[in-house]
């Protein structure tokens, strides 16, 4: 007998239907005819046990019992999930074959190999376990990812590494939200300040940002345009570029802060002869964008829809479980050669479920794999696309329709031609002055035309700048002074807040760990980013006004009052470097926990130190932090202590 355990009955039944008929459904299980039984998960059937499982003391939060570490990790059965799990062990017992079935990234490895470690399965027994990989529900797909398994020892890292993640969770978000909770309560403050070493720098960034737009000053500054003539009477503009000896008079941007030493300037060019100095046409194109991963596609749906990240990634889960894209919770761009034969029939599917993008298929050329098809770039899922499943679009609700477009339209551009442009630039320079111009024509829109977008149009209003040669001379026929003014950073949506976490090598202070975090994926996962972002606006941290996001005054006073480790990008940028290298078999288990564990200790100290007189007169968030219930799944709970 052969027992493959999914993460979810909707997989377990998409794996169940391309297995021999006749079916016999059990409770919590099909029955095949070939013999083969499917299991599955409900997520998470276990979770981490709570500090009290470990001493009863530690139900009352007390600030002499920390830093709480276990030294024996206990897991226990969620209650919702009970019955499932002895299903499973009943299973287990008279298999002869197990494929674990868990989805493809470290928190779907780690869901299914927890079980069997809990329900004791022999070590013997768990070497001969086989990894069943799927990233897309449709039939075709999970028949082929059937006849490919592979030994699940060649992912232990990556469970080592989930594993490592929850554990330092725990540990940390545990301890500071009650040390800090408990120093709030010393100064008068009786609402949960819940810390964690993903949303606390989340919050950060925030608090941050609008600590800048409220202390901005603007700054008037000063350009210079001049304004040339060839000998055949064509004109156009040229803007000042200041040289070092200017530097005096600008800022860190380089932005002219004198207007006396801009005028100087246009004293001194206006009716004088100038040089080219340089004068290039150059071809330049645009690939296609790739296949979105979870976040670049959570992101532009921000931008264009208004989406919140959970939104977006509700409704992937909704269009994945229709069998209508692949597996969403993916951080990959890339996508697998073997993928390309299955153009034709994803691209008819297209065309068939969005009429929007009927012509645009009728326009593509499948006719070469373009740079998204790269197996050096796919690990254990790939970007994601619509499958081949023909469906009724006008059947699922609007927000599905909108990101399935989306991902159409990103799949669609990958059978357009690059976008290619002419670029041309010309430097003059007037008594000792250098001035620029420069801009861009457009040869031929490709891929572009999908997304019809603005500055495509504004750039066909652009005038063309006139053909000239180097050593050419040019008459300054009148000079420009353009006064204006420096403007605040703008607050974060939800595109930009995004954008943020996974470009936050940006924000990170040191410059070995900014350097490493380039390839990295920065703050948080792609199946918690969403969470995370949702559990700061509950927890009355971080409110909307509009489409901007801004922190509030309890989350500005938490912020302020917490040690800036711990606000700051930095330290939980470089635990997803770590845990990446343990997934490479770089990295330990145990120098990763020992590292969180000096770490802790020292923030612990801190804080015991400086205390929580921000918060002192805010008034309570109405919110206790209470055990989770069953029904929470894990990913919702990985998310509240990250």
């Amino acid at each position: 007998m052969r027992l493959i355990i999914a993460e979810k009955p909707s997989l377990g039944r998409a794996i169940a239907d391309v297995l021999p008929r006749p079916h016999k459904k059990h409770n919590g299980y099909i029955e095949t005819a070939g013999g083969d039984y499917v299991t599955w998960c409900i997520g998470h059937l276990l979770e981490q046990a709570e500090p009290d499982a470990y001493d009863p003391a530690f139900k009352q939060w007390r600030l002499e019992h920390l830093p709480i570490i276990p030294s024996q990790w206990l897991l226990q059965p969620r209650k919702s999930s009970r019955n499932q799990l002895t299903v499973i062990k009943k299973l287990l017992k008279r298999a002869e074959i197990i494929v674990h079935a868990g989805d493809p990234d470290r928190e779907g490895q780690l869901l299914v190999d927890e079980v069997l470690e809990f329900l004791k399965l022999s070590s013997v027994r768990r070497k001969e376990v086989r990894r069943l990989l799927i990233n897309d529900l449709n039939p075709q797909a999970v028949k082929k990812a059937l006849a490919r398994l592979k030994s699940n020892n060649d992912y232990v890292p990556l469970s080592v590494s989930a594993l490592a993640r929850s554990r330092a969770d725990w540990i940390y978000g545990i301890n500071l939200t009650r040390a800090f909770t408990l120093l709030g309560r010393r100064e008068g403050y009786n609402g949960l300040l819940s810390v964690g070493r993903v949303q606390t720098p989340i919050l950060g960034l925030v608090a941050r940002r609008d600590q800048e737009i409220a202390h901005f000053q603007a700054k008037p500054y000063f350009e210079v345009f001049a304004v040339l003539e060839t000998g055949q009477k064509e004109s156009f503009k040229a803007r000042w570029l200041p040289s070092e000896s200017c530097q005096p008079w600008m800022d860190e941007e380089g932005r002219v802060l004198d207007r006396r030493l801009a005028e100087n300037v246009i004293d001194r060019i206006k009716g004088k002869t100038g040089e080219v100095v340089l004068a290039e046409d150059k071809p330049g194109k645009e690939l296609p964008p790739l296949p979105y991963s979870l976040s670049t596609l959570q992101i532009d749906a921000a931008r264009q829809y208004r989406m919140s990240a959970g939104q977006v990634l509700e409704s992937c889960q909704k269009l994945y479980e229709k069998k209508m894209i692949t597996y969403p919770r993916s951080d990959c761009r890339y996508l697998p050669k073997e993928h390309f034969q299955q153009a034709p029939e994803v691209l008819a599917a297209i065309r068939n479920n969005d009429h929007q993008w009927a012509k645009a298929v009728d326009n593509a050329t499948p006719d070469k794999p373009g740079r998204a098809w790269n197996d050096a770039k796919v690990g254990a899922h790939h970007g994601i696309i619509p499958t081949s499943r023909r469906s009724a679009i006008d059947k699922i609700s609007r927000a599905e329709q909108q990101v399935y477009g989306l991902i159409a339209r990103q799949y669609i551009a990958q059978f357009y031609p690059d976008h290619r442009y002419q670029t041309r630039r010309i430097q003059v320079r007037i008594e000792g002055g250098l001035f620029q111009a420069s801009n861009r024509q457009v040869v031929d829109d490709g891929w572009k035309i999908l997304y019809q977008q603005q500055e495509r149009k504004d750039q066909l209003d652009l005038p063309r700048l006139p053909s000239v040669k180097k050593g050419e001379q040019l008459n300054c026929i009148d000079a420009e002074l353009k006064e204006r003014e420096t403007q605040p950073p703008r607050p974060f949506t939800d595109a930009t807040l995004l954008s943020a976490m996974t470009g936050i090598a940006r924000f990170v202070k040191d410059p070995a760990i900014r350097k490493v975090l380039r390839e990295t994926d920065g703050l948080g996962t792609e199946a918690t980013r969403a969470g995370i972002i949702e559990l700061l606006f509950s927890r009355k941290f971080l409110t909307r006004e509009g489409r901007n996001i801004h922190a509030t005054a309890t989350g500005k006073a938490l912020i302020e009052a917490l040690p800036e480790k711990v606000s700051q990008p930095d330290m939980t940028a470089s635990w997803e470097s770590f845990l990446d290298s343990i997934v490479e078999r770089k990295g330990s288990y145990n120098t990763f926990m020992i590292n969180l564990d000096h770490e802790l200790r020292t923030l612990l100290a801190t804080a015991m130190t400086n205390g929580m007189p921000t918060v002192r007169n805010l008034p309570p968030v109405k919110e206790k932090f209470r055990k989770r219930k069953g029904a929470v799944s894990r990913k919702k709970t990985v998310a509240k202590r990250e």
